[in-house]
């Protein structure tokens, strides 16, 4: 029996951790891929990968030679820059101009235009641009991640945030990548995913308390977390150095988890990958302390 022939797949964000994760099972795969960023000399070296770039969502016309030949562009969100719409959306037209048949957008949990979490309102414009676009497209909410709070912790392991008893369902990047080539290999002319919003999460809503709870047995770090009042978060935080923008979007990260606008727990992970969500006790991969972007 031969094997099957894959169309080509367009990937960003390839130098992160979810995007490279997602690289590497697509290769597993045999996907031939394009792996579009701004740094290609940082890009992994894959099977059936070829380098593109550089390409920054922006530039229109990168953008466009990067795409040429893919069938599906896997869009990861890019980090906010206060045009991050504009950005995706001149990803997103370069790839229709160049004929990309689908696109699979991996935007936020909790994404909605009055959203806590200032990240989630820009994933929804974005959503909303997409929908609207006339190409065939998935949105992939991912959940927070399990690994962040792991790197929101300071030296002495300590997680600090205006939290107590709100939830989230930790998904890890790993979880979110099978997911996202599950969709991607549902090739052809249609997909049941087509115009479909599919949450990503963990297997289960927790506390910031019990989540880095399990993170310090997990590792065997003495991971703890202490809740604060919203001046104390933004006190502390400015006498560290962060600029406003990096207060205000880690403060509603934390403000979301309290709202409970993260704590939805879905069934997307095993209905999709046909294994059970990854609960934080198993997780592969923790990040160090203070590594987390906009904190140092």
């Amino acid at each position: 029996m031969s094997e099957k022939i894959h169309a080509t797949v367009a990937v960003t964000g390839v130098t992160g951790a979810l995007g490279g994760r997602i690289a590497a099972r697509l290769a597993g795969h045999g996907v031939p891929q394009l792996l579009v960023g701004r740094s290609p000399d940082r890009m992994p070296e894959l099977p059936g990968a070829q380098r593109r770039g550089p390409a920054a969502y922006a530039d229109a016309d990168a953008m466009r030679k990067a795409l040429e030949g893919a069938s599906t562009l896997i869009l990861v969100s890019g980090h906010r820059t206060g045009r991050r719409l504009e950005e995706h959306a001149t990803a997103v037209e370069a790839a229709i101009a160049v004929g990309v048949d689908r696109v699979l957008y991996v935007s936020l949990v909790g994404a909605a235009p009055a959203a806590t979490y200032t990240n989630a309102r820009d994933q929804w414009l974005t959503e909303q641009f997409l929908a609207g676009a006339g190409i065939r497209h998935t949105v992939l909410r991912a959940g927070f991640y399990t690994s962040t709070p792991a790197a929101l912790a300071n030296e002495e392991f300590v997680v600090s945030g205006p939290a107590s008893t709100g939830r989230a369902a930790f998904v890890t990047h790993e979880d979110i990548a099978d997911v996202i080539t599950a969709v991607a290999l549902d090739e052809g002319p249609c997909s049941e995913h087509d115009g479909a919003t599919l949450e990503i999460t963990g297997p289960e809503a927790l506390t910031l308390d019990e989540a880095v709870t399990r993170i310090a047995a997990a590792t065997g770090r003495p991971y703890r977390f202490e809740p604060e009042t919203l001046e104390d978060a933004f006190t502390r935080r400015w006498r560290l150095g962060m600029s406003g923008e990096q207060i205000e979007t880690w403060i509603s990260w934390y403000q979301a988890i309290e709202r409970g606008e993260i704590s939805v727990v879905t069934d997307v992970v095993p209905r999709l990958t046909g294994s059970p969500a990854t609960p934080i006790s198993d997780a592969a991969w923790w990040p160090a302390p203070k590594t987390a972007r906009g904190t140092r």
